[in-house]
């Protein structure tokens, strides 16, 4: 396992407001714990000694909270952007990090075996490694298809579509960070284009345990039901 990891908690949580009109998201609590704590207990329990955590909205707050980290057995230092620089840009700001490290969203809720992940990456030789979650949407309508004469060829009510969807956590190799522009935004979905543009390998870790993305006010609510009953598998798992 890494010792280092990067957690990006930079954003201003626009799709939880009003919450984080108050707060900036990653100190949105979750039971007794802030999401972003949560995280860092998960760190240090997998071997995680030093965290980075990339900030920028209300970053006074997330240092406030966290300081340097002793209060969990980890090392934290902050980042601070000078603006929104998307997913990966922000590392261009963090001269020290190792070959390999662990870089994650700090809204991300899950049980996910951090180790495994990282064992996963360093034995399949990709540059970067993304942990994917396979979620089923349903389509609220009857679907038609139809020819170009305007008539009905199929219909398909409401089906279902599986996918398999990035969970916010990765691996990655920091020779990726000479990729990143010098200046202005930069993002994961920007770096898998410009990957799979030169034939590079990006791996997948399909994960089936728990995963919740904490972007919106219905996945909130669902992460304040949800915490009690799967708690000993986030916080409380040695």
């Amino acid at each position: 396992m890494s010792e280092r990891a990067v957690i990006l908690a930079g954003g201003q949580g626009s799709r939880l407001r009003p919450f984080t009109l108050v707060l900036p998201k990653p100190l949105m609590p979750i039971g007794q714990y802030p999401i972003l704590e949560i995280i860092v207990r998960q760190l240090a329990k997998s071997g995680v000694s030093r965290i980075t955590i990339a900030v920028n909205h209300r970053a006074g707050l997330v240092q406030a909270f966290f300081g340097d980290g002793r209060a969990w057995g980890v090392d934290i230092d902050y980042s601070l952007e000078p603006g929104p620089l998307g997913t990966i840009g922000p590392l261009r700001l963090i001269p020290d990090l190792p070959e390999r490290f662990l870089l994650m969203n700090g809204d991300v809720l899950t049980d996910l075996p951090y180790r495994d992940l990282f064992a996963h990456h360093a034995s399949h030789g990709a540059p970067f490694t993304i942990a994917a979650s396979r979620r089923t949407h349903t389509i609220d309508y009857g679907v038609l298809e139809h020819d170009d004469a305007g008539r009905l060829t199929g219909f398909f009510e409401k089906p279902t579509r599986d996918y398999m969807v990035s969970m916010g956590v990765y691996v990655m190799e920091r020779s990726l960070i000479g990729r990143v522009p010098a200046s202005g935004p930069y993002g994961f979905d920007q770096l898998m284009r410009d990957m799979l543009a030169r034939g590079e390998r990006v791996g997948v870790y399909p994960y089936a345990g728990y995963w919740l993305d904490i972007g919106r006010p219905d996945d909130y609510a669902r992460a304040v039901e949800e915490f009690d009953p799967v708690k000993a598998g986030l916080v409380d798992r040695d």
